[in-house]
């Protein structure tokens, strides 16, 4: 099971943000907003000066979370066909990963992960069963946010592969000819290990952290 472990700067940096967004939003007064303010810049100092990310930046995407903080989630898609995974080579970063993104608010689960294997993979599917659930970050500017990962078993029902604007290679693999390099955080080896016992074995269990 290869769980990667936040550094420890960035799980205090995290708390700070998230303790900070929560106390802002139960301010009573002025004086109490603004000790939370700095708070959230002081959680961007940290990250900045442990990365290339600007502190400017940074701060403005704190600030600008509202309300009680709580992780996002990611969804990706489990599409096999003839005993093969679906991969998509993210543009981004040239690595190769399942297709999904970030649940819109609203969204239901199993419709966001739908609608980002069409936007990215050109494939309608139906989302049939929950793979797992996992404690998992993405790269990018919004690594620095808690995230919760849920992989969906999908059924090809329309469509035609093809890339996108997010996309620039889509392909069924084996799993032993998985591509590599893997896209950062968005699928790692665990989440396809679990995705192929899980279509092998109908009566698997869901995982979870």
């Amino acid at each position: 099971m290869d769980l990667i472990k936040p550094p420890r700067w960035l799980e205090w940096a995290r708390e700070i943000q998230a303790l900070a967004q929560t106390g802002h939003h139960y301010a009573e007064n002025e004086y109490q907003r603004q000790r939370n303010h700095r708070l959230l810049e002081i959680a961007a100092e940290i990250i900045a000066d442990q990365t290339n990310l600007e502190v400017g930046p940074l701060a403005d995407v704190f600030t600008q979370q509202i309300g009680y903080a709580t992780p996002r989630v990611d969804v990706r898609g489990a599409v096999f066909h003839e005993g093969r995974l679906l991969m998509v080579r993210e543009r981004q970063d040239g690595g190769w990963t399942m297709p999904g993104g970030w649940v819109d608010v609203g969204d239901r689960p199993s419709y966001a992960v739908e609608r980002e294997v069409w936007e990215e993979a050109g494939l309608k599917v139906k989302a049939t069963r929950l793979v797992g659930v996992y404690d998992a970050n993405r790269v990018g500017p919004l690594e620095v946010f808690h995230a919760f990962k849920l992989v969906f078993l999908c059924d090809w029902i329309g469509g035609e592969p093809r890339s996108s604007d997010e996309t620039t290679e889509v392909s069924f693999f084996g799993q032993e000819n998985i591509p590599l390099p893997l896209s950062g955080e968005r699928t790692l080896p665990r989440h396809i290990a679990d995705a192929f016992a899980a279509v092998a074995n109908p009566q698997r269990l869901t995982v979870f952290d």
